[in-house]
């Protein structure tokens, strides 16, 4: 790993917050993709 000397945590940090970040995206889409994908079937149901 490189040396990042004093600003080390910092870094790391928001590494670490912009994955946690882009999962919780990525997770919210599947699930509203899930949602809209049950919305729609039960549409079609319906006629």
């Amino acid at each position: 790993m490189i040396d990042l000397g004093k600003y080390t945590v910092t870094v790391l940090s928001a590494y670490g917050a912009g994955i946690l970040l882009l999962a919780g995206i990525i997770l919210q889409t599947i699930a509203a993709n899930a949602r809209a994908r049950r919305a729609l079937e039960e549409q079609e149901k319906r006629g």
